[in-house]
């Protein structure tokens, strides 16, 4: 278990009622979605990591949004949380994602050929652009949630799969804190370079804890 989850339990002494958060000014999905008929109901669960309702909505009660800015509000700490805390992922989701359904199924398409676009950008509006992927581990907790010994964990499992690409796609690992000045100061000049968040929402996600460790 990534965290320790006594606080949560000294919180059952109160009513839902005390400790349900003030959201009255809030404007994000979470806060939209979050009844206290729901928190009551989802408060003393937690997933087999620790993950509780309280570490699902927080980022969201920390950060109240932008009157013209609908932010999301809360986060999974594991694929676990999505099931667990279903009747608040599920309406946030449908919400966020245009009417996206707990039975509606991803559309997964690998095949490159069926990209379209990208090749007549205005070069007068357009310098450069950035295509970003990311992918969860099964087995290991979101980064809002996961401990440092996981972080390392699959910062290793990942230079492991990197390290086995070969050809075109070889290539070789920067890990951030034993970057040299030069190797920095390149891949900033290339725009490839990762600084560290600064955002107040992924700050309080906990998405920068312990930078650069395990980067």
């Amino acid at each position: 278990m990534p965290f320790g989850n006594t606080h949560n339990k000294c919180k059952m002494n109160y009513p839902a009622e005390e400790e349900f958060p003030d959201l009255s000014l809030h404007n994000n999905h979470m806060a939209k979605a979050l009844t206290l008929d729901i928190y009551k109901k989802l408060r003393e669960k937690e997933t087999s990591s620790g993950f509780t309702l309280d570490d699902v909505i927080q980022t969201g009660v920390d950060n109240p949004g932008h009157p013209y800015i609908m932010t999301v509000g809360c986060v999974a700490g594991d694929d676990e949380s999505y099931d667990c805390f279903k009747e608040i992922f599920d309406i946030v989701i449908h919400d966020r994602h245009g009417g996206y359904k707990p039975t509606d199924k991803h559309k997964t398409d690998l095949n490159h050929e069926n990209l379209k676009g990208g090749d007549d950008l205005d070069p007068n509006y357009v310098l450069s652009s950035r295509v970003r992927t990311g992918r969860s581990i099964k087995g290991y907790a979101l980064p809002p949630h996961c401990s440092r010994a996981e972080r390392r964990a699959v910062e290793k499992l990942s230079i492991t799969a990197l390290n086995s690409l070969t050809g075109e796609f070889k290539g070789k690992y920067y890990p951030l804190k034993n970057m040299t000045d030069a190797e920095q100061q390149q891949l900033i000049d290339d725009h490839f370079l990762f600084d560290k968040p600064v955002s107040p929402l992924l700050l309080a996600s906990g998405m920068a804890r312990d930078w650069p460790d395990g980067r």
